[in-house]
């Protein structure tokens, strides 16, 4: 709306309104946000940087990871596999495949586990 010349009040109105009404709601917003982007296999860091970056609060990020509570462990090994054939024969290999999981969003912990179990 900004970007259509509308001023700051009457978008904060609007939305207000829209709230109210129950068309939009930042909560409904931030779990299928987050739906999504675990069906893209990505993990957890990455979606809470994105959420903070659309203006959605902490405690409704919380909110929409707790709904839907997904298996971080289990899609990194997915995500790994997809991607990679095996676990890398050199240290060089290996770490390669780290960093494509560390890019997607996932934690060390995530990562470990899936370098482990993902093939």
């Amino acid at each position: 709306m900004r970007s259509k010349g509308v001023e700051n009040e009457e978008i904060r109105t609007t939305l207000d309104d829209l709230a109210r009404a129950d068309l939009q709601s930042d909560a409904r917003f931030a779990e299928v946000f987050v739906r999504s982007r675990v069906a893209r296999g990505q993990g957890p860091v990455k979606i809470r940087v994105d959420l903070g970056q659309r203006g959605i609060s902490e405690p409704l990020m919380v909110l929409a990871f707790e709904t839907e509570s997904p298996d971080w462990q289990a899609l990194a090994c997915q995500a790994l596999a997809k991607r990679f054939d095996d676990p890398g024969a050199t240290p060089r290999e290996r770490a390669k495949r780290e960093r494509f999981l560390a890019g997607r969003g996932f934690e060390f912990d995530h990562v470990r586990h899936a370098m482990a179990y993902a093939w």
